[in-house]
């Protein structure tokens, strides 16, 4: 299985708060619903190809619709959140991990990880590190305190 990383990122947040709230993916959904207002367009279309549930996030691709739902077994509360692709052409997880800072903050990491095809991955890997990267600052960018 190959792994894509983002970057560490530091959130303004304990870790067991932040595994609370992506453990519960309708949190967010409510959360873009309030301050659709303060989004930009171009995110907005993003988001637009993303649908939220209690414990899944289903995601427009150009391989079709890919479901993703929260693999209890492979999180670790406070320390590791996992969700795995349910439909998808190729097997993926999408995982988050989160590590205690002393100061109540927490540092990040956002992993994509897949099962691809040799030929496959040499003409995917640039997108889909450049997707872990994006993710990675997504997570930062999120007020989890306040979902």
């Amino acid at each position: 299985m190959e792994t894509f990383k983002s970057s560490p990122h530091v959130i303004a947040c304990d870790a067991a708060t932040i595994y609370s709230k992506l453990t519960n993916p309708s949190l967010i959904k409510q959360q873009i619903e309030a301050h659709a207002d303060h989004i930009d367009e171009q995110a907005r279309q993003h988001l637009d190809t993303v649908k939220f549930s209690e414990d899944s996030i289903s995601i427009q691709s150009p391989m079709g619709e890919v479901s993703l739902s929260l693999d209890h077994e492979n999180s670790i509360e406070g320390q590791r959140v996992v969700y795995t692709a349910s439909s998808s052409p190729v097997p993926i997880n999408m995982v988050v991990n989160l590590e205690r800072q002393p100061d109540d903050t927490t540092m990040s990491t956002a992993e994509l990880q897949l099962n691809l095809p040799f030929f496959l991955r040499k003409m995917v890997e640039g997108q889909l590190q450049e997707g872990a990267e994006r993710f990675g600052e997504l997570l930062a960018r999120i007020p989890f305190e306040k979902l």
